[in-house]
């Protein structure tokens, strides 16, 4: 009986192609890996030919939400190779790590996590290295052959046994240990005669001798335990990175994976990769290039003593010579060749709960394939396809699986009936399916059943009337009932104003969405029009005694359900709500907004819009005031100012007016106000405040003569800090 311990980096492209060398070279009759033994059963889906990694086994608590664990695989994986290695060879493959029955309930049980020394980093250091993997690379990943391991196994026992990494700084890897060395005693028990373990390289010196087991079995005993399923899942290079947050991470998984696949060459190879990636992206850059940038790497490389140029070389001869010295362009290599954008595959016999089969089912039938890379979906909802992939995102939305995010304000696409997302596909998701399912065995069926319940546990009416839109962008028919139900009920009991103004303009854009999308939205308008009359009857008192904030609060609300008044297209809702606005007193910044709404409107003609505006700005009103009631009205847009000649006579003889202190005072609501408008609009109010009679400019007319006691002097100061306000400074200088 003979049994070799190799231990290895978990993620290392060299120490996969030692592992798999040394495999074979040694001819083992049983592999014992690092990894769940619950996954045992999993192992043959390695070879099935539909099997791509990145993946990742899965453990899971059934039932039990956001308690899950991942133990990732590469091609350049050697827990990988070695797994390919024994299904080749037709000999037993098990994993000897402690089962994820007991890491899931010690890490659910664990209220502070230790945190072990790194003892590559060590290694590292005591070789004058300030990266660890950088070290590795020049002393293991490039040394080729099974010699490698010894070494490994000398340079961790001198480790631990002399710097101590393991005096309790973390008990699990002693309890990981201990079990790992029953799995190897069992195997020996059950007559293997060449057994190979493969593991990570810190565990080599706890594996290479077998204490009596006693002491394994006290250590292990009374470990605490709860029920876990196993599954395989897709995984990305993105989530196989230091940057993840993964702990035996890399680096760079996009070149480690070039580094295991390359035949030859790797460095010519790599470094034409990174060409091709600047030519998608329109850099001219040339097999010129590409040599210098080559023989640049490997003069890097020789004056660093380095066995092979590593990606510190090739990545600065990239932007030295590919990039121009570009940090813009050497991010864009790093994002799409050193980390990578690959997703990985399982076949379809992988065991999956129902939900995970349905929504792969889906996305075959309607051509959404998961990516690790963002891509982003123009929908057209009159189109069959279209409308599904949209009910499907919206349903995903629902039980908080968001594969998609919707992409607001595309240009071009105006109406209901057009949707831009942008669809990245991450591990967790196949994390949250699996917590989604106690929902349901498809996706509608459990979108709606999350619907139903969060119905009845809303916290507030405009969550109801969003949860009302969201039903609709979903088609979830079943719960719509229920949710309408809630929404009538809640509308019915609440007072307060403010909260029905907040919830009616998801409401009646939900019954838009049911006219466009084929739903009855006449259960819906019903409602909106309840609560518009409930509205317009409750909102004089809730104007009254606002405060400034409270005030820019009520503006907001009171423009959503102007918009959703409009919208709707019910005239009698719509009549009733302008006589409300037309009723309404409150704080100046309220009257001023109210004012342009009903203008905008036609039910307030411009005559009765600029009476408003010459007593809301005349002398005897505060400054404060004044200031407010213009930033309501002229809030959003300038373009009254550009066509009405009166409106902009009025704010320009209110600012003359104003002396220095006060206008100080008022300056930044003035600021916000022209701030919003569009630079067309604010160029045009400031060329026709420069035409206006007695501004200065070149079309101002005659001079006024001295009988019209107008002072030149003092009205080109007014127009000047108009026109600074508006950011032409230019007209200034032209007094």
């Amino acid at each position: 009986m003979a049994t070799e311990v190799f231990g290895v980096r978990h993620h290392g492209p060299g120490s996969a192609r030692s592992v798999r060398a040394a495999l074979a070279e040694y001819g083992p009759d049983v592999v014992l890996i690092e990894g769940p033994p619950e996954a045992d059963a999993l192992v043959p889906l390695v070879a099935d030919p539909e099997m791509t990694p990145p993946v990742a086994l899965l453990a899971y608590l059934p039932g039990e939400a956001g308690k899950a664990a991942f133990w990732p695989f590469a091609a350049f994986s050697p827990e990988w190779q070695a797994m390919l290695h024994a299904l080749d060879a037709r000999i037993p493959v098990r994993f000897c790590d402690l089962p994820a029955a007991h890491q899931l309930a010690m890490e659910r049980d664990r209220t502070v996590s230790a945190e072990r020394t790194d003892p590559i980093g060590q290694l590292a250091a005591a070789a004058g290295y300030d990266d660890a993997e950088r070290w590795w690379e020049d002393v293991v990943e490039h040394v080729p052959g099974a010699a490698v391991f010894q070494a490994v196994a000398e340079a961790m026992a001198l480790l631990r046994d002399e710097v101590a990494v393991l005096p309790e700084t973390d008990a699990r890897d002693l309890v990981r240990e201990a079990y790992m060395r029953r799995v190897l005693r069992g195997a020996i028990k059950e007559g293997y005669q060449r057994i190979a373990v493969v593991c990570g390289a810190f565990h080599v010196p706890a594996l290479t001798g077998l204490p009596p087991a006693a002491a394994d079995d006290r250590l292990l005993r009374g470990l605490p335990k709860v029920k876990v399923s196993l599954t395989w899942v897709p995984w990305t290079y993105g989530r196989l990175a230091f940057a993840s947050g993964y702990g035996a991470g890399v680096r760079s998984p996009g070149w480690y994976d070039h580094l295991f696949s390359s035949d030859g060459q790797p460095i010519e190879r790599w470094l034409t990769r990174a060409a091709g990636v600047l030519r998608e992206e329109g850099i001219p850059v040339s097999p010129a290039h590409v040599i210098e940038a080559v023989r640049l790497a490997d003069a890097l490389a020789a004056l660093r003593g380095r066995p092979l140029a590593g990606l510190e070389e090739v990545t600065e001869a990239a932007q030295a010579v590919l990039c121009d010295g570009s940090d813009l362009l050497t991010r864009l290599i790093q994002r799409k060749l050193v980390v990578g954008e690959r997703l990985g595959a399982v076949p379809a016999a992988t065991p999956m709960v129902p939900l995970q089969r349905d929504l792969t089912d889906q996305q075959r039938s309607l051509r959404l394939k998961p990516e690790a890379s963002s891509r982003e979906y123009d929908l057209d909802l009159r189109k069959v396809i279209d409308l599904g992939r949209s009910h499907l995102l919206h349903r995903l939305g629902l039980l908080r699986v968001p594969w998609g995010t919707p992409v607001r304000g595309r240009t071009g696409h105006t109406g209901t009936f057009r949707e831009s997302w942008q669809l990245t596909w991450r591990p967790e998701l196949d994390v949250a399916l699996i917590e989604a399912s106690m929902w349901g065995s498809t996706v509608a069926s459990a979108a709606a059943a999350r619907a139903r319940s969060r119905a009845g546990t809303a916290s507030g009416l405009d969550e109801l009337t969003a949860l009302t839109e969201q039903c609709l962008l979903a088609d979830l028919a079943d719960a719509l009932p229920v949710v309408l139900a809630a929404v009538r009920e809640r509308a019915a009991l609440d007072t307060d104003v403010t909260h029905l103004m907040k919830a009616l303009p998801a409401l009646v854009r939900a019954a838009r969405y049911g006219d466009v999308r084929g739903t009855d939205p006449a259960r819906l308008s019903e409602v909106a029009t309840e609560m518009i009359t409930r509205i317009c009857a409750g909102l004089a008192v809730a104007v009254t005694g606002l405060d400034e904030t409270a005030a820019r609060s009520m503006r907001s609300l009171i423009d959503g359900v102007h918009s959703a008044t409009g919208l709707l297209g019910d005239a009698a809702s719509r009549e009733r709500w302008l006589a409300a606005l037309g009723r309404l007193g409150g704080p100046p910044l309220i009257s001023g907004r109210v004012t342009r709404l009903l203008l905008d409107a036609e039910y307030v003609s411009l005559d009765e819009a600029a009476a408003r505006m010459s007593r809301a700005l005349s002398a005897g009103a505060a400054a404060a005031d004044a200031a407010g009631w213009a930033e309501g009205f002229l809030a959003g847009s300038g373009l009254l100012l550009v066509h009405d000649e009166r409106l902009l006579r009025l704010v320009d003889t209110w600012l003359a007016g104003l002396d220095g202190d006060t206008f100080q005072a008022v300056l930044p609501a003035l600021r916000r106000t022209f701030g919003g408008f569009a630079p067309p609009e604010r160029r045009a109010i400031g060329e026709k405040a420069g035409r206006l009679p007695g501004s200065g400019g070149p079309s101002a007319g005659p001079a006024p003569t001295e009988a019209a006691e107008f002072d030149l002097e003092r009205a080109t100061a007014a127009v000047n800090a108009v026109a600074a306000i508006l950011g032409m400074s230019a007209l200034a200088a032209a007094s």
